[in-house]
């Protein structure tokens, strides 16, 4: 398994020296200061790659080639837009970058409630309080809808937190929502979110997957024709949020899209924190089963709580069996090498790793901090290493 490491570019706290002392050899990046829908230029993607290399790493995989709100809603022409994504594929493949990672949420990125939870003995973590969404969605943003997607139980502590807090409080809880947009964008206040949750109105979960559908129709083929991999990014979280649908949440769904254009080059970003908090999934199970389509690995692990509540947990804890996904991936990989695929070991990074030590001073991107990653991949790959040995194999 190829140890990579994602890097936020000019927007990133940590430099790439300093990657390089975690020994990870790949880099996951993206060009996140273009607009959704503009061509990736051949020159900007060259400098970022010769930036990358010139560090000592290669750029394995894109995180991502954003995909343009127009183009999930299903909204007009959209073949400019399509041309252009299919144009920034090319000029990716043509500087030597052939994995792109990507998602299909609506609106909005990862959602989470809490940016600096704390943790036993110290640090703190990403959380996703359902308590605080129904108190934002209910209380903040007024969609009177939610009170079907929350627990009695819920509600009621929602609007109690709700009462107790203060603007300062609202306002923290609105900016860690907003976090998980990328980039040099700006994130949405409460009257920007409720108008771009108006612009899906009566956009249902059929809805979307004919969008997405579509969208698959219209790149997956040129990705055939560059020997690109493409890789969905899962749901985060896996539920239904503010009203929008989610369809890239269980088995179900990933079955869905790997078939609507079946292709290799269609393929999925396994991760194992976002399927891990849908209670329903049996993230080694989803592994072994669509095995052959994964392109790309992010691992970390969380907690979750009865009331629909989760939290990042030690990549080797939580909820999800680490060693068992561990070994779905490299009985994959072996598989690969034994057909004679040149492409046979698979990317995969730490994801969301817990602030540490003095990571909370260095005001790292939420839930990227240096140290806390550092520990995670040093567990994922102690782990590797025993379950690749030769007395372990047997």
């Amino acid at each position: 398994m190829r140890e990579s490491w994602r890097w936020y570019g000019d927007f990133d706290k940590i430099t790439l020296p300093e990657i390089a002392q975690t020994g990870a050899t790949g880099i996951v990046t993206a060009l996140h200061e273009i607009p959704y829908g503009e061509v990736w230029p051949r020159q900007r993607i060259a400098a970022v790659r010769d930036k990358v290399q010139a560090a000592g790493f290669d750029w394995v995989v894109v995180e991502s080639l954003p995909i343009h709100e127009r183009i999930k809603r299903g909204e007009g022409d959209l073949s400019a837009l399509f041309a252009n994504y299919r144009q920034s594929m090319a000029n990716l493949a043509a500087e030597g970058i052939h994995t792109i990672c990507y998602n299909f949420m609506p609106l909005l990125d990862w959602t989470r409630t809490d940016l600096a939870a704390p943790v036993a003995r110290g640090g703190s973590c990403l959380r996703f309080s359902a308590p605080r969404m129904a108190a934002f969605e209910l209380h903040m943003l007024g969609r009177a809808e939610a009170e079907a997607d929350y627990s009695p139980e819920v509600r009621a502590e929602a609007a109690a937190w709700f009462q107790q807090a203060t603007e300062e409080d609202r306002e923290t809880l609105l900016r860690s929502i907003m976090a998980g947009l990328p980039g040099a964008y700006d994130r949405y206040d409460v009257a920007g979110l409720r108008a771009g949750l108006a612009l899906y109105d009566g956009i249902g979960r059929e809805a979307l997957r004919a969008n997405y559908r579509r969208f698959l129709e219209e790149v997956i083929p040129a990705a055939e024709d560059l020997g690109m991999r493409f890789c969905v990014h899962p749901d985060d979280p896996p539920r239904d949020i503010l009203g929008l649908p989610r369809i890239v949440s269980n088995a179900e769904d990933i079955g869905w899209i790997l078939g609507a254009v079946d292709s290799p080059a269609n393929g999925l970003t396994l991760c194992a924190g976002s399927l891990g908090a849908n209670p329903v999934n049996d993230v080694p199970a989803i592994a072994r089963q669509f095995a052959e389509r994964i392109h790309f690995a992010h691992l970390r692990n969380v907690r979750k709580d009865p009331d629909g509540s989760f939290e990042e947990a030690a990549h080797l804890d939580g909820d999800t069996d680490m060693v068992a996904l561990i070994a779905a991936l490299l009985e994959e990989e072996a598989r690969r090498r034994d057909s004679g695929r040149a492409d046979a070991e698979i990317p995969f990074r730490p994801d969301h790793g817990h602030d540490l030590l003095d990571d909370a001073a260095r005001g790292a991107h939420p839930g990227y901090p240096l140290i806390g990653r550092l520990r995670g991949l040093a567990e994922l790959r102690g782990v590797v290493r025993a379950l690749s040995h030769p007395l372990i194999r047997g």
